[in-house]
């Protein structure tokens, strides 16, 4: 196969890979963020601590996260046909990745927001901060760096699922390695595919990891003063109330 016959499949491929991982990643973010917020918030401790539903909620981002991405995509047939009306193709695709990141992505926010200074978290409060002040004035922004990074943790887990789906009609890159590189023996298109999604993921991890430092770098260079302007903007949302 010739670069001019290659070059519109891998041009569609990386389209349809980037379409899919981008929406599954939004909805992941979308559903994981409050998800892993509320097993911080229901644990022990917690500012909404229950334990029975944390065990619960705990149980069942475990369970999610436990199954191999191949048998929930297949387990998942039939709720994607009566959301997309089939079970190929790109839309469809997005329906298990989706699911099967809100949970991976969860847990990723649930290790971030855990590392938040709880002393910020008693000052809000002291000064009458409800839980949602809390939640939007300390966890959150102060949790940020890590959630860019939990981010970017996500889309490269998504790539690699994507290239899975790929085995059952989903399209993409995935899609192009299976059907031309091994079942029609083009080694050097599959190969071809396989440094593109090096390129991809490695870019991906860079600019995510540049963006978790910036942040970082530039809460630690104004030291006490985001402490100071969190507590102040606390202060005046409960005076509002």
């Amino acid at each position: 196969m010739t670069w001019s016959e290659m070059q519109p499949l891998l041009s569609q491929a990386c389209w349809d890979t980037l379409y899919m991982v981008g929406w599954s990643t939004v909805i992941a973010v979308v559903g994981g963020l409050p998800l892993g917020v509320l097993l911080v918030l229901t644990d022990r401790g917690g500012l909404l601590q229950n334990v029975i539903a944390n065990k619960v909620i705990g149980q069942i981002v475990n369970v999610a996260r436990s199954m191999p991405f191949i048998i929930l995509m297949v387990a998942l047939m039939g709720f994607t046909r009566s959301i997309t009306g089939t079970t190929i193709g790109r839309e469809a695709a997005i329906v298990p990745l989706a699911i099967g990141a809100i949970p991976f992505f969860a847990r990723l926010v649930e290790t971030a927001v855990r590392e938040v200074d709880g002393g910020l978290v008693e000052a809000v409060q002291s000064m009458g901060g409800n839980t949602w002040t809390v939640v939007r004035k300390v966890l959150v922004p102060e949790s940020l760096p890590s959630l860019i990074a939990s981010t970017t943790t996500t889309i490269v887990a998504l790539i690699g699922y994507s290239a899975m789906a790929g085995t059952v009609g989903a399209g993409g890159l995935g899609d192009i390695a299976i059907r031309y590189g091994y079942q029609r023996f083009e080694t050097q298109l599959m190969w071809i595919t396989v440094a593109i999604l090096a390129v991809v993921i490695s870019l991906i991890q860079f600019a995510g990891d540049l963006a978790a430092r910036s942040l970082h770098s530039r809460g630690g260079q104004r030291g006490p003063a985001p402490k100071l302007r969190l507590l102040k903007a606390a202060t005046a949302d409960t005076k509002t109330v």
